[in-house]
Formats: C-alpha cells, sequence, structure tokens
C-alpha cells in the first residue's frame, strides 16, 4: 500500500512541480497562422510546437526571465523574452526569401544550414509535402533535382541517385529515424511499401552520390534521411484520407484508397508517445507486354519465342539435338507460355503501423530515452532476376535510442517474412510441367514434325505451318487460365518452395544492427570532432529459396568506426571557409578492411554566394545476394561468390543422347556452382559458336570470385542568390574499381574448357548458364552535373527548374558479358509552378518531368526506355474552422502512359481527393 501511496504522490509531483506558463501564437508576415512552429527556450532543450491554428502554451519548470526561440520550415527565426509567469505573446515569423536558411543534418551529422552544407543537399520539408502534386510524399521525391523514382509497382518505387540503378538497388540508403531499411531477405529497400505514414513526416533529407565515410558500406550512391514527427514537439490527432482511381489502358479505372492516422500525447515535460498506422490498397500497373524478350520483332509465332510478360516459354530445347534425327530442323523451341495477367490479380495493398515512448529522464537536459517499434505488411509486384508477386510480405523493426544533442546511441533489429510470395516466372513454367514434363511435351513435337517430314509432308505444309502443328498437338490438353485443372495446378505451385515443382519463395531472414556518434563540440573551441562507429549481424534464412541456406541459417557480421572534424576559418566579416575531414574503416568477416576518406571545403563570399569542393573515396561491401544467392532463375542460375557457398550449391543435369551415345557420356550429371567461376565460357561467345559454327571464337570466363567495390568521387558545386534568383549547381565525377555486377557464364556438363570435348557440349547444348557475381577488370567512370534554379515570379507565385546531366564512361564492345546497369537517362528536366495562397486559402502547384530515352539493363531483361513527359496537378484549399485541408490532384495528367524500366507495367493516371485534419 506504501508503495502504491509513494507512486501515486510521485505522478502527481510531476503534474503540479512549480511551473512557469507561456501562452502565444504564431502567424507570419500576412497574419495567416503557422502550425507546427517550434518553441523553445533558449539554451534548452524544453519546448512545444503550435497547433493548427498557430497557438501554444508552454509549461516549463524553468524561472522567468528568459528567451524563446521560434523556428519553422521555410520561415526566419524569431525570438520573444519572457518577463513573468502566465505571460501571452503573439510572435510574427517572417517567410525565408529562399531555402539555403533551411537547416540540415545528414550532410555532417550536424545541424547546418544548406548554404554551408559541404556536399549537395536535396530537401523535402512539412511545405513540399502539403503541396506537392504527387499522391503521397515518396512519390513527391521524384520533382526534386538529380533524382531518379523507378516505379516498379504501384506501391514500390526505387529511389536512386547518379546512375547504376536497379530495383534491387543496394547502392542506395534508406534511413528512418536512424533506422535502416532494408529487408533482410533481399538486402535493399522496397520503397515505401512498409516505411513511413504522410502524416508522421516531419522531413526527407537526401545525399546524392557516395557517402561511405559517413554512414557505411550501402551508401554508396547516395542516401535518404525520413524522420518523423517528435511527440514532444507535435502532439494531438492527425488524419490524412485520400480516395482516387488508378487509370490504365491495360488494367481500366480501379479505386485507390491511402489512410494514414498519427495520435501523440506529451503526458509531461518527461515523457510523450506516439502510435502511426496507414493503410493503402489499390490496383497494380498491369504489365502485359508480349513482345519478344531475346528477338528483337519476334512473336508468338516464332519458335524460340520468349515474351517479356509471358512465362512458362523460358523452357526451352534445340529439338535437333534432343532427337538425334536429321529430319528435325536445327533450331530452338520453346514451351508456351502463360501471360502474367493469368497468373496475379495486381492487388496492390500496405497496412503498416508504428508506435514509440520517449523519456527524458532529467529536467531542463536533452537527454532522451526511446523504444519505436513498427511492423508492417504489403502485397506488390517486385522485378529482379524474375517477376515476384510479393504477397503478404512481413517486415518488422525494433530499436532502442538513448540520445542528447550531443551523442546517440541505438540497437535495432530488422526481420522479414516472405509470406505467401511467389515467382510467377516459375509458376508459370510448372504449370506447364504440372501437365506435361517437359520431357514428354518436346517429345510430342518432335514426333510430329518428323511425322510430317517422313510421310512425305502430303499436305505441302510450310516450314512455320509444320511447327505449328507440331506446337498445337504438344499443347493439346494443355491447362487454360480459368479451368479447374489450372487452378489447382497453380495453388500448389505457389505453396511449393522446390523450383522442380513449385514457386513459392520463403524467407525468415533478420539483421542486428548498432551504431553511435559522439560530438565533441560542446567541449572542443579548436573544431568540432566527432567520433562514431557501427556494427552489423546477417542471419539469412530463406530455407533454399534464396539463399544456400537449405541446411540452416547463414551468419555473418561488418563493423566500421568514423571520425569527422570540422573547422570554419573566417576571413572577413563576410567571408569564411569551412573545411570538412573525415575518415571511416569498415572491414566486413570476408574481406580486408577498407579506409573511406572525405575532404571538403566550403566557401562562403557573402550572405548570398558559396562554393564548395568535396573529394572522397567511397567502397560497398558485396551484399548478402553477391556472396550467397543460390537461384535458378530459369534462363540462368544465379550464384554467389564466397569462398563457402560455390560447392554447396548443386544440380544435376540430363545429358544429351548424342552425348550418350558418341562420348560414353552418363545419362546425367552433377555440376556445382564452383563451375561457372572455374569452368566456363563467355557468354557472348557461346552465341557467336552459334552464329558462327566456328570454335575458335569460343573465350574462357572463369570470373574472379566478388571482392568489395571502390569509387573515387569528386564534386563541385555553387549555392547562391542572384538578385530573386535562386541557384544550386553541382558538377561530379566518379571512378570505380572492382566494379560489382553480374556476367553470364556457360559452363560446359563435360570436358575443360579449351578442350575439344567440352566444345562438343557447347555444340550438343549439354551446357548451363550461369550468373556469375564478379568485379568489373574494365575502367569504369560516370560523370554528370545538375542545375536547380528557383524564383518567386507574378508577386508570390513560385516557380522552379531543374536540369541534371548523367553519363557512363565504359568500353561495352570489348566487355560485352558485363553488365553495368547504369540505366540512367542522359538528360532530365522537371519544372514546378505553384502559389500556396492564390486566393485566400486556397493554393495550387503543377509538376513537370521529361526523361530522355535511355538503356535499361537487369536480369530480367535488356531494352530501351523511351523519352517521356509528364505533368502532375492539385489543387488544395484549407478550412481553419475545421482545421482541414483538401486537395485534389491527378499525376499523369495528359494520359501518355509511360514506363521507367524494362518488363514492369505501363504507368497510367491517378486522380484523387484528399482530406488531412490537424496536420
Amino acid at each position: 500500500m506504501r508503495k502504491i501511496l509513494f507512486l501515486s504522490f510521485l505522478f502527481i509531483g510531476l503534474g503540479t512541480y512549480a511551473q512557469t506558463i507561456v501562452k502565444g501564437s504564431v502567424t507570419d508576415q500576412d497574419a495567416n497562422p503557422v502550425p507546427g512552429a517550434n518553441i523553445v527556450i533558449e539554451g534548452k532543450a524544453i519546448g512545444t510546437v503550435t497547433d493548427f491554428d498557430g497557438n501554444f502554451i508552454l509549461e516549463t519548470s524553468e524561472k522567468p526571465p528568459f528567451k524563446l526561440r521560434i523556428t519553422s520550415l521555410g520561415y526566419k527565426e524569431a525570438t520573444s523574452s519572457i518577463a513573468t509567469n502566465n505571460q501571452t505573446i503573439s510572435v510574427v515569423i517572417n517567410e525565408a526569401q529562399t531555402f539555403l536558411d533551411e537547416v540540415v543534418l545528414s550532410a555532417s551529422r550536424t545541424p547546418e544550414r544548406i548554404f554551408e552544407s559541404p556536399v549537395t543537399v536535396e530537401r523535402f520539408g512539412l511545405k513540399e509535402i502539403e503541396t506537392t502534386a504527387a499522391a503521397d510524399f515518396y512519390g513527391g521525391l521524384e520533382n526534386l533535382k538529380g533524382v531518379d523514382v523507378n516505379t516498379n509497382s504501384l506501391t514500390f518505387k526505387s529511389v536512386n541517385t547518379r546512375g547504376f540503378a536497379t530495383f534491387k538497388n543496394n547502392r542506395f540508403m534508406q534511413l528512418v529515424d536512424g533506422m535502416d531499411n532494408s529487408t533482410p531477405a533481399l538486402n535493399f529497400p522496397i520503397g515505401n511499401l512498409v516505411g513511413m505514414i504522410e502524416p508522421d513526416v516531419k522531413s526527407v533529407e537526401l545525399l546524392p552520390g557516395a557517402s561511405s565515410a559517413l554512414y557505411g558500406a550501402n551508401a554508396f550512391n547516395g542516401i535518404l534521411f525520413m524522420t518523423s514527427k517528435s511527440p514532444f514537439d507535435y502532439e494531438g490527432i492527425s488524419v490524412s484520407i485520400k480516395r482516387g482511381i488508378t487509370s490504365q489502358e491495360a488494367a481500366g479505372d480501379n479505386a485507390y484508397t491511402d489512410f494514414g492516422i498519427r495520435a501523440a500525447y506529451k503526458f509531461n515535460d518527461k515523457f510523450a508517445a506516439k502510435v502511426n498506422f496507414g493503410y493503402l490498397k489499390g490496383t497494380d500497373w498491369a504489365a502485359t507486354s508480349e513482345v519478344d524478350k531475346t528477338t528483337p520483332g519476334g512473336t508468338r509465332a516464332d519458335t524460340n519465342y520468349d515474351g517479356i510478360n509471358v512465362y512458362g516459354d523460358e523452357v526451352s530445347t534445340n529439338i535437333r539435338a534432343a532427337s538425334g534425327l536429321g529430319v528435325i530442323p536445327d533450331v530452338v523451341v520453346s514451351r508456351t507460355g502463360y501471360n502474367e495477367a493469368a497468373l496475379t490479380n495486381y492487388n496492390a495493398e500496405s497496412i503498416k503501423a508504428d508506435w514509440g515512448l520517449y523519456y527524458r529522464p532529467i529536467t531542463d537536459n536533452s537527454l532522451e530515452i526511446s523504444y519505436v517499434g513498427k511492423v508492417g505488411t504489403g502485397s506488390t509486384i517486385y522485378q529482379g532476376t524474375n517477376r515476384y508477386n510479393i504477397n503478404g510480405f512481413f517486415q518488422q523493426q525494433h530499436k532502442l535510442e538513448v540520445r542528447n544533442d550531443n551523442f546517440f546511441i541505438r540497437g535495432y533489429v530488422v526481420n522479414d517474412k516472405a509470406g505467401d510470395s511467389y515467382d510467377m516466372v516459375f509458376t508459370g513454367i510448372n504449370i506447364n510441367r504440372a501437365w506435361k514434363s517437359d520431357e514428354d511435351w518436346f517429345g510430342d513435337y518432335i514426333a510430329t514434325y518428323a511425322g510430317i517430314e517422313l510421310s512425305g509432308n502430303p499436305s505441302g505444309l510450310t516450314t512455320q505451318q509444320k511447327h505449328d502443328a507440331a506446337r498445337a498437338t504438344a499443347d493439346t490438353g494443355r491447362y487454360l487460365p480459368g479451368s479447374p485443372e489450372f487452378k489447382a495446378a497453380f495453388d500448389r505451385s505457389i505453396q511449393n518452395p522446390d523450383l522442380t515443382q513449385g514457386s513459392k519463395f520463403q524467407d525468415a531472414s533478420k539483421y542486428y544492427h548498432a551504431d553511435g556518434n559522439y560530438n565533441f563540440s560542446h567541449l572542443t573551441d579548436f573544431a568540432d570532432i566527432q567520433i562514431g562507429g557501427s556494427y552489423r549481424q546477417y542471419s539469412l534464412n530463406s530455407s533454399g529459396t534464396i539463399y544456400t541456406d537449405l541446411d540452416g541459417s547463414i551468419d555473418y557480421s561488418e563493423f566500421g568506426v568514423y571520425t569527422q572534424i570540422q573547422k570554419k576559418f573566417e576571413i572577413d566579416n563576410e567571408k569564411s571557409v569551412k573545411i570538412t575531414g573525415s575518415v571511416r574503416y569498415d572491414k566486413s568477416e570476408f574481406f580486408d578492411g577498407f579506409f573511406s576518406p572525405r575532404l571538403s571545403a566550403g566557401l562562403t563570399l557573402n550572405r548570398d554566394h558559396n562554393i564548395r569542393v568535396s573529394a572522397q573515396t567511397g567502397f560497398r561491401n558485396p551484399t548478402t545476394q553477391d556472396l550467397f544467392i543460390g537461384l535458378d532463375a530459369g534462363r540462368a542460375i544465379l550464384i554467389g561468390s564466397a569462398p563457402n557457398n560455390l560447392d554447396r550449391y548443386s544440380r544435376e543435369f540430363n545429358v544429351s543422347q548424342t552425348a550418350q551415345d558418341d562420348f560414353g557420356q552418363p545419362a546425367a550429371v552433377t555440376q556445382t556452382g564452383a563451375a561457372a567461376y572455374n569452368n566456363s565460357y563467355t557468354a557472348s561467345s557461346v552465341e557467336e559458336l552459334g552464329r558462327t559454327g566456328n570454335p575458335a571464337v569460343l573465350e574462357i570466363s572463369n570470373p574472379d570470385i566478388v571482392k568489395p567495390e571502390q569509387v573515387q568521387s569528386i564534386e563541385l558545386g555553387y549555392r547562391g542568390k542572384i538578385d530573386k534568383l535562386i541557384v544550386d549547381f553541382s558538377v561530379y565525377y566518379n571512378k570505380y574499381k572492382d566494379f560489382i555486377s553480374q556476367e553470364v557464364v556457360v559452363s560446359p556438363y563435360y570436358g575443360n574448357v579449351g578442350e575439344p570435348l567440352s566444345i562438343a557440349a557447347i555444340a550438343n547444348d549439354d551446357y548451363q548458364a550461369w550468373s556469375a557475381y564478379t568485379n568489373s577488370e574494365a575502367d569504369i567512370a560516370s560523370y554528370g552535373a545538375s542545375l536547380g534554379l528557383s524564383t518567386k515570379v507574378f508577386g508570390n507565385f513560385d516557380l522552379s527548374g531543374s536540369y541534371t546531366y548523367a553519363k557512363l564512361d565504359f568500353d561495352r564492345e570489348t566487355y560485352p558479358d558485363f553488365a553495368t546497369n547504369f540505366n540512367t537517362p542522359e538528360h532530365k528536366f522537371k519544372a514546378s509552378f505553384g502559389n500556396t495562397e492564390l486566393f485566400e486559402n486556397l493554393g495550387f502547384n503543377v509538376s513537370y518531368r521529361f526523361s530522355d530515352d535511355y538503356y535499361w539493363e537487369a536480369p530480367f531483361g535488356n531494352g530501351v526506355v523511351p523519352e517521356f513527359h509528364t505533368v502532375d496537378a492539385q489543387i488544395n484549399y484549407t478550412v481553419p474552422s475545421i482545421k482541414s485541408s483538401f486537395k485534389v490532384g491527378a499525376t499523369n495528367l495528359l494520359g501518355d502512359e509511360y514506363f521507367t524500366a524494362f518488363g514492369t507495367g505501363f504507368i497510367g493516371s491517378m486522380y484523387y481527393l484528399s482530406w488531412t485534419i490537424n496536420n
């Protein structure tokens, strides 16, 4: 009982401790309320935030006199003196003339104005989120200068900068409140499928280019920081509701819903909590291309047809080699496939929730202890080596963190489950096999063709008609989409993880991560000094469906430490130079350690002009897939090159009858992943042999096992204001060493490469194609530039535009089998025009994007992405009396459908109405 009374008095005491109360309001220069403005006691970590009407109440144990510092994104800072208790104040803050005064944290891990940042930084804050014409804040990132957003599906968009973009983008890092939200199974972010809800987003910062010196190996192409709202600063319930339709020629018009709710409460100056929930549902962009993936101009009438979005036709064989009959033509024939639409329902769905508890144990001190949990599940389409239906994917994260103004230390765990996800390519393949085995199907095809030839072709059929008759006979009784037999075979396939019979992929991988940072700036006058480090432990567990972990999980670890010194030198009253130097050391248990140094200098000529230059060396370790994948993708087997991985993957392959009869080979042979690295030809030379019949064209491949990749990068930039025009310009040059990519090789079933028997194996189609993870011997470089301009026109109208140039320097003719996956347009242009106060409480925004055509290469397929133009627009209206804002918007308003990657569905239009309450 005494304990209960003690606790009761303790909580009462916390609430009734001697308080100073300050009330007030914050408005802009036009007397409009400023919601979300930060009110902080100067020199203390004590404060509050204004509500939707711009009002606030600050309760503190601090005794007057003291000063309040009032800040809000897009406005100039203001201060107000508090002399007595129960004082009421009215504060007017003026809109900042430029974004150059906005504060960012990511570039140096310390707060600084964008104007003085040592490297290029892009920022997407509350104002941009409110005015974006995109359907959500994540989609709005594609309007940022230099940013590429490749659309995998409606709920899976991949952000990238400065080239080398695939949906498996492990060169780009994405952090949510300091947590990496890459999936453990795939080792890269899956967009915002299980990320943040819009009402909880405070700001987004993006660093283009290598950031390894501070953020480690995965921050190789850039890093995206998403920061949520603290419940200490942003209280109350906020709701966002969007309803609309997606419109696509292939899929028609379909309903779209996006709902998010945030609830946060500050119990007192020491304890606060929040919880968020989001739900999105729509219909994905249908992928329906029947263009032949491998033969330009090919159609379904071709014997070896392989449609882009047709699956099951990947299975093929040379019918003469398979039969050993001279009357059978020497051609490759593929099985008849199924359209993607028959293998998925295109459901796009995302359900996510997160919660946080925040405790500040010491009065008037910034020390904060927090726990954050996140869970998310969803359905989407992912295009990697094949096309995958990600159905019921689940990911959770749990983080503990201790931090104050000078340090943080955090630890978190991320784990996922694949749910009912499956490979649509192997679904098509194995529905075919469930009906009729490959041997029987090709046997029926060959027998029909041979019968026509041996009977003297009495009907006078052409060669094409003979093939059509052979295919029709082989396909007799085939399971048709919609039939009970098809449905039963489909259900069996997607529940079976054995790719010889099914298509399900399983995963329950996870990783543990810890990192910390200490800033000594409050202790040293000479310079701002920081030190930090990180540690990560991987545990891969796909039950053999992705990795070679059939016999148990694969565990390995890596760590890194870094330091940074920053010093500002005053030249005169206006001129100054800020020098920043940092270095990081990273070590994976499989490779030697690497140092990543960075040196930058920023010259401030005056308040309106800053010039910056930086040079750095970055690196990235091979990913989990580079090391441990063992996945049969149909056309090739993907095999990671960790030393202990090569022999862990093995398969039995059937040998042709010709080889058995002529060379005494067994009916089947066992080949391991080591064959790709120790006994292989280049795929291009095997293709050349097929065209010429000349064995001399064969080239031995035998690629080296993969090792870390390095980049040397230099960047020069300018930020400034010329009259009313804001300019942000940068150029960069990157030179890569040991560039990591995949090389397709061919390994004969018998004979050593370079010897006659192996050449005979290739001629008999007795070989396996492998996709090996290795490093390029080629010199690879990329360079580019970006220019951003913004100004006010016609009074208070916002006009901005940007141009980005990107170029790959690579000798493709000398290295035809090496894929760089640059996948980036050479020219991009973006523009935006709008007004937040066209009339009272009424605003609008129109955005335009142009992308040059570019060549897309990835394991699923290669092809040209045509140039496209797209326009997004929105009109918004605020109703202060009900603390609400309404927005009517449309993306791809012109309706010209386009795609950003080979093999994906065409992107149609979206039309939506949103209602946001108290945000």
